[in-house]
């Protein structure tokens, strides 16, 4: 619901209203001007907060416009009650407040216009449309930025005035403050309207989907990334950012929603954020020989339908979850799994996807996981708490947070001898379970109360002169990041950031470099005795692997992927299948300590961390990471590259035979326009978006 000072707020605003229909009533021009300032002062501040309050407010039908009309009002009733109703300033602050509420319109109006006009039917980064159309500069945005509240506020001339007015009489101080209310209220849509015609508004949608066709037509993509989703989903691509720079094939990255290009993460392979199905349907893909799928949704259909490429789903992870033998899967052409696991999961699962549809490439997202060598000397052992979330469905087996959470947090922090507990939720925790949150909470509390106890023991002494200069040097590396990132400035609007969109490859590089920099400096800048919680998306997971001695997880493709370490680790079976059911059915667990939601037998990690010489389940870590990921060498990146070229020699060969039969039966490809779905033509032997071959 927001901050102890948001809900303070709230509190005060919604309180302010009856002191002002009171003050009003009463009559008490002094009490009424503080009451107004309260009210004032608090809707300001959840609204610079984007509070969710706010929001609720509106819901029940107490918006920011009803507020702001309810205190005009009172200030009427104000007036009428200090025996004002005869007297001029009472008609003009009348008529002043009807004619500000009817500039709100073409305001509104005006707002709503630049911005639809403003957005894109296609939005791009690394791509040059700079130098095919003209993208106008958008509007300053302090016009646009919570426009409705700064045109609202306005009213603050005339309300100051109209008291003022009240109390001392002269009518002059209110007309001037009504002149003022008024008069900057019609300059606000004076300004705006310059902005929705001429040379001040972006090109129509024809001409910004021809001007992406020309560069498509120029740059000739060859393999394309397409992703669909929520905003909370944009790690799903982001996680395969770094493949995609690294293929050997020219590449593009088709996103669906305008929220998953904003939470993308910085990259160098060009974007084409595509909202609309008919945009994408008609834009020219030709020379794409190769479709990877991130995920398993709807709009995947706006690209499968062309059969000019073969269409491959990678997923985002690699687990014994459910969704990892999706029978949705068998609408592709190839499944590309890590290792021999995934191949085994769709016979098992029988759900249509053949064998011979299977690929093994790898992981190429485990390259920087770094394998393991024991706990260095000197410094305790490490174990990482990174439980999955709790899923759509309410099965009891999809997270250990809410039935054994605070068991293993609690047993690790009592540990002896001592260990670190490193506590990484999943994002999504909490979204659909109020239990799996309240855990959450709980566990959070758990973690921060062992490191406020942890630091006060004498045992344990830090390196303060360290932590110091990591700390500084996390400020220096932030504010240099910041700098190259622009954040804490103006972005601009969707035009403009697609009119500047292409990529500093140099400051990129610095990025990329700065971003490295920060992860060793944030795990300096604490002892690393010190149990944390690690919130937000840095450090990533895998940072959190590399500082760790041993996991506890959950079924998910986080088990699967700490497996790439050889380190070792624990899942709670909180469904309670038992040990056998629980190997029988997750291949990912076979070599990992089983805990019950007690987490009784969390000591047999401990011991294997503490002397990994005794560790009984070492080898079977060993064959279960080739088993789920396949083999160290060839690199998987190397392997991935390799399936791309194979796959594209089956779609140019597709291609090359569809023209051969049509060439033989003497088809005019023109004739077949509207059989076979297709890119609208750009090579020599395509007709109006259907591939001759």
């Amino acid at each position: 619901m927001g901050s102890a000072a948001e809900l303070a707020a709230a509190a005060l605003m919604i309180l302010g209203f009856p002191a002002l229909m009171l003050a009003a009533l009463v009559p008490s021009a002094p009490a009424f001007a503080a009451a107004a300032a309260v009210t004032y002062l608090a809707d300001h501040y959840l609204h610079r907060k984007s509070s969710y309050l706010i929001n609720r407010l509106s819901k029940v039908r107490a918006g920011v416009s009803i507020r702001f009309l309810i205190r005009q009002l009172l200030l009427i009733l104000l007036l009428a009650r200090m025996s004002h109703a005869d007297d001029l300033i009472f008609y003009g602050a009348i008529a002043c407040f009807i004619a500000f509420y009817g500039l709100q319109a073409p305001h509104g109006a005006l707002v709503t216009l630049i911005r639809n006009r403003r957005r894109m039917p296609v939005a791009t980064r690394n791509i040059d449309l700079k130098s095919r159309i003209r993208i106008p500069d958008a509007p300053p945005r302090r016009l646009l930025h919570r426009s409705a509240e700064k045109m609202l506020h306005l009213d603050l001339f005339a309300v100051i005035g109209i008291l003022v007015s009240a109390v001392v009489d002269p009518d002059v101080v209110g007309f001037v403050g009504i002149g003022l209310t008024v008069g900057l209220g019609c300059l606000y849509v004076a300004v705006l309207l310059p902005y929705v015609r001429g040379k001040k508004v972006p090109p129509k949608a024809d001409v910004v989907l021809a001007s992406v066709d020309d560069w498509l037509g120029v740059y000739k993509p060859e393999t394309v990334l397409y992703f669909s989703g929520s905003r909370d989903s944009a790690y799903q691509v982001n996680m395969w950012l770094e493949t995609m720079e690294q293929l050997d094939t020219r590449p593009l990255i088709i996103l669906r929603e305008r929220a998953i290009l904003n939470n993308l993460a910085p990259t160098t392979v060009p974007v084409v954020c595509v909202p609309g199905g008919v945009h994408l349907m008609n834009m020219d893909l030709s020379n794409v020989r190769v479709a990877l799928y991130a995920a398993n949704v709807g709009k995947n259909i706006h690209l499968l339908r062309v059969p000019t490429m073969k269409h491959v789903f990678i997923g985002h992870g690699d687990s014994d979850k459910l969704a990892s033998v999706n029978p949705y899967s068998k609408v592709y052409d190839e499944v590309w799994t890590a290792g021999r696991a995934g191949r085994d999961r769709y016979a098992i699962a029988d759900v249509g996807v053949r064998d011979d549809d299977i690929v093994e490439v790898g992981r190429p997202q485990l390259a920087p996981i770094q394998s393991w060598q024991g706990v260095p000397d000197g410094r305790i052992p490490t174990v990482l708490y990174a439980p999955t979330w709790e899923g759509w469905d309410g099965n009891p087996g999809n997270t250990s947070i809410v039935l054994a959470g605070e068991n293993i947090v609690n047993k690790l922090v009592q540990a002896d001898p001592p260990v670190r507990v490193l506590y990484k939720p999943h994002p999504f925790t909490g979204t659909v379970s109020k239990e799996a949150g309240a855990a959450h909470r709980r566990i959070t509390a758990l973690v921060e109360k062992a490191a406020a106890e942890r630091a006060g023991d004498p045992r344990f002494t830090a390196d303060t002169a360290a932590q110091a200069k990591a700390t500084a040097d996390l400020a220096r590396i932030e504010a240099r990041i910041a700098e190259l990132t622009g954040t804490g400035g103006d972005r601009g609007d969707e035009a403009e950031a697609t009119r500047e969109g292409m990529v500093d490859v140099h400051k990129h590089e610095e990025i990329a470099r700065l971003r490295a920099e920060w992860n060793d400096a944030y795990w300096r800048s604490f002892p690393a005795y010190e149990h944390r919680v690690i919130k937000g998306a840095q450090p990533r997971l895998y940072d959190c692997f590399n500082v760790s001695d041993a996991m506890v997880s959950d079924i998910s493709s986080v088990v699967s992927d700490f497996i790439a370490s050889g380190k070792p680790y624990a899942v709670t079976d909180s469904a309670e299948l038992g040990v056998e059911e629980f190997k029988r059915q997750n291949t990912a667990v076979r070599a990992a300590v089983i805990l019950s939601n007690s987490a009784a037998e969390l000591g047999g990690l401990l011991d294997a961390v503490g002397d990994p010489s005794t560790d009984p389940l070492a080898q079977e870590r060993g064959e279960l990471k080739r088993y789920l990921l396949g083999p160290d060498e060839p690199k998987s990146i190397d392997q991935f590259n390799t399936a791309v070229a194979d796959l594209a020699l089956k779609a140019e060969a597709r291609n090359v035979g569809q023209e051969s039969r049509l060439g033989a039966v003497g088809a005019d490809p023109a004739e077949l326009t509207n059989a076979v779905p297709g890119q609208r033509g750009a090579s020599a032997g395509e007709t109006d978006g259907v591939s001759a071959g």
